[in-house]
Parts: structure tokens; C-alpha cells; sequence
């Protein structure tokens, strides 16, 4: 899921937002508030959420190619601010790499990295990922549980946008594109370090380090070190950068426990760059 900000009429950058288990609709929140400042776009890229299906796994390139021919075709001009979630980080690194004048800013909302292994202890790397989570048919027996878990989440979105998206996120298909997209972490990565760092743009980056005790492996003290150090090293990479640690939130739940946060890094960035 991609979530992005054009410029709006009032010379202001527009923004939008990259994701895995998220959808553009889980930003429907988000999206809201941040077109009160700037103008706003939700975006999941082809073959994912409510796009047209496409055979995956495709290309970081292949991905930003399509989205920026996208936004022409809206008439959505440039420089954007690129507000990222979790595999959707990768994606706007890509679209930097391959477009810098069209990226006036960051918002990596904890985002996958191309250097994710570098920080990483050897269990969670991209690797060791590609082959968690369960199959297609364990997932089906655990749709019940899920679809409670997306309703909690979901609980004060409209019902009209709620119930679809809730009905969306338990199908087979969704599911199968979520463990297809899991399975190519390590090309992504390979693809990317290929290519420059990010362009030398205001970012803000947003650390999720949170505790489960249902997911210990991935919100270990361990991992949150490393995902911390991972951010710093990102941020420390551009003349006006910036880490905010969060620790009440989880990963995948972080633009409905802090909405507010993920607003306002994104309108320090729109207010840092704009006017251009």
C-alpha cells in the first residue's frame, strides 16, 4: 500500500503511503486528516488490494514505473512526499532511486530496508521471513480469528468502506497475495542495494517498538534494537532527518493506534518542503 501527497493548489507538496498486511483503505484515517493540509492519495499498487490482480511477484521498478505514470495520468504533479509502511518502504526507496526529482520528501513508517540483514540477528532475516507465516489452508482455518481481528481494527471506519474491506482482507485472494509478496524479500533487497541511497530529502522516520507477547519473536528487545538502529542509520543518511521511537503500538497496527503520529510526520515534512 502506497499513500501519497501531490501538490496541492495552494503550492504544497501532495503525499502517499507503501504497505504489506495494510491496504490504502487501512489510511482511510490518515488520508482524511492529511487532506485537511495537503492533497492526499491512497494508492495499492498493482496485483495487491483493490487493484487490478497481476501475476506477482514483480519488480520494486516495475512498481514505481506504474505509480508514478499513475499519478501523471491524474494529474497529481510533482515532487511528492512518500509516506511508506512496512514492505511499502522498499518501494519508495525504488521510486527515489529512479525518479529524485520527483520526491520532495520521507515518511518511512516502520518500513523494510535494503539493509535489513546488516541489522538484524540471523533469525529475522529476509531469508529466514520469506519463509514464515502460514500456508493458504492454515490461514483459512484461522479466517474466524482474523476476521475479529480486523473488525476490532476497522471499528470506526464508515460501514460502508468497513465491512467490504473486512470481507476483502479474509478471501483467498487477499491472502494469497500477502504470502506471494513475502516470498521475494531477498530479490527486493538485492534490488535496491543495486541502485544510490535515498535522495538527500527531509525524512522522518517513525520506530515501532512496541511489545506482544503473542509475537515475542518479532517485538523481542533484540529486534527493537536492531529495527532502532536500523532507522538512525537511515535518517543519519540526509541533512534533515529524524527518528520518533514509538513504543505503544505494533507494527501492524500502527496507523490506527497513532493516527496522530503518522499525521504529523507527515506535515512536518509537507511544511519543511513546502513552497518548493
Amino acid at each position: 500500500m502506497f499513500s501519497c501527497i501531490g501538490r496541492a493548489a495552494a503550492d504544497r507538496p501532495s503525499c502517499f503511503c507503501p504497505a504489506r498486511a495494510r491496504v490504502g483503505l487501512d489510511y482511510f484515517g490518515v488520508q482524511q486528516q492529511v487532506s485537511q493540509f495537503t492533497t492526499a492519495v491512497v494508492y495499492d499498487r498493482g496485483g495487491t488490494g483493490y487493484s487490478d490482480s497481476l501475476a506477482l511477484p514483480r519488480t520494486a521498478a516495475t512498481v514505481a514505473t506504474e505509480l508514478r505514470e499513475l499519478l501523471r495520468a491524474q494529474n497529481v504533479t510533482a515532487p511528492y512526499v512518500l509516506a511508506a509502511h512496512s514492505l511499502g518502504g522498499c518501494y519508495a526507496h525504488r521510486f527515489a532511486q529512479l525518479y529524485p526529482q520527483d520526491v520532495a520528501g520521507l515518511v518511512c513508517l516502520d518500513v523494510l530496508h535494503r539493509d535489513w540483514d546488516e541489522f538484524m540477528p540471523p533469525a529475522a532475516s529476509l531469508a529466514a521471513i520469506e519463509q514464515m507465516g502460514p500456508d493458504p489452508e492454515q490461514l483459512r482455518k484461522m479466517r474466524p480469528a482474523l476476521r475479529e481481528i480486523h473488525a476490532e481494527l476497522l471499528a470506526d471506519y464508515p460501514e460502508h468502506i468497513r465491512q467490504p474491506l473486512i470481507d476483502a482482507k479474509v478471501s483467498d485472494e487477499w491472502m494469497r497475495v500477502g504470502i506471494a509478496e513475502r516470498a521475494t524479500l531477498t530479490d527486493l533487497a538485492s534490488e535496491l542495494r543495486a541502485g544510490p541511497s535515498i535522495p538527500d530529502v527531509p525524512v522522518v522516520a517513525l520506530t515501532v517498538v512496541g511489545s506482544d507477547p503473542t509475537q515475542q519473536a518479532l517485538t523481542s528487545p533484540e529486534m527493537n534494537d536492531a529495527k532502532t538502529r536500523m532507522d538512525a542509520a537511515l535518517v543519519s543518511g540526509v541533512s534533515h532527518g529524524e527518528q520518533r521511537i514509538l513504543s505503544d503500538t505494533l507494527h501492524h497496527r500502527l496507523c490506527f493506534d497513532r493516527p496522530d503520529a503518522v499525521v504529523q510526520a507527515i506535515r512536518d515534512v509537507v511544511n519543511r518542503v513546502a513552497p518548493l
